[in-house]
């Protein structure tokens, strides 16, 4: 943020030749949105929804769809998780016709995932297959010349996309399958492993709770390295799903561990 405002803000008033400008406002734009990201993940949410806005605003200066994609499908993922989910579905849509004027499959993609989970939130199954299926349709096309900053979505992360939503659903086989797929991912994104991870131990809380804290306890392993109030709230999550099962020697000895880290 010191550094968005000590050093960006005075570029952004200077004057350019047009194609010098739109790269300027777009890697503005760019940190911009890693620092909403980086905001949203603390949940300082007000926060968040200020430099996400700030980004996508930097972003049409430039006339970057794609970026413009990716910051609306950045709002979108966070009002499904704050529980705004209507509004995650209103920004999904949105981010698709960015998206598909971007020409990346994969983006579109996406955004159709994020409008999933937003309907999902909003316990509609019928609307969540829909999503669904239009955003598998369209990450099995080929992308031509991807970005860069498409590198991250792959089979498992859209597998974890899925994840998402059946556990929105209430579903925790279909949760579990793809969770479990979902693991299958770069081992750089320690922080989507470990969301990952208790996203899979909480669909397998209640009907095998050993099987749950064993991998809660790999993803402890990985929450005590982090400075993630998400990932905390994720393993809140979890504990409560463990709640009914405290009997068992193996559960408490999770929980006593977890609480370290999630006081009641």
């Amino acid at each position: 943020m010191q550094y968005l405002d000590a050093n960006v803000a005075p570029l952004l008033r200077g004057t350019y030749k047009e194609e010098v400008g739109r790269d300027l406002f777009s890697a503005a734009a760019e940190l911009t949105k890693t620092v909403g990201w980086m905001a949203y993940d603390c949940e300082e949410h007000g926060l968040a929804q200020r430099y996400l806005i700030q980004a996508l605003r930097m972003a049409q200066t430039a006339g970057d769809d794609g970026l413009c994609a990716e910051i609306l499908a950045a709002m979108g993922h966070q009002a499904t998780y704050i529980g705004r989910s209507a509004e995650a579905v209103d920004l999904a849509r949105a981010a698709q016709s960015a998206a598909h004027r971007s020409g990346h499959p994969a983006l579109a993609a996406e955004c159709h995932l994020i409008e999933a989970h937003g309907h999902a939130g909003l316990s509609d199954p019928r609307a969540t297959s829909r999503s669904l299926r239009a955003g598998v349709k369209a990450f099995e096309a080929d992308a031509p010349d991807p970005p860069e900053w498409l590198a991250y979505f792959d089979h498992a992360y859209l597998a974890a996309k899925v994840a998402h939503c059946f556990l929105a659903l209430g579903n925790d086989s279909q949760t579990a399958a793809y969770a479990a797929q979902s693991l299958k991912m770069n081992t750089d994104y320690v922080r989507g492993k470990t969301f990952n991870l208790l996203m899979l131990a909480t669909a397998r809380a209640t009907d095998e709770p050993e099987e749950a804290v064993r991998v809660g306890g790999m993803a402890l392993d990985l929450v005590e390295g982090l400075q993630s109030q998400r990932a905390l709230s994720y393993l809140r999550r979890l504990r409560h799903r463990l709640r009914p099962h405290e009997g068992l020697p193996t559960v408490e000895e999770f929980t006593t561990r977890a609480e370290e880290l999630t006081p009641r």
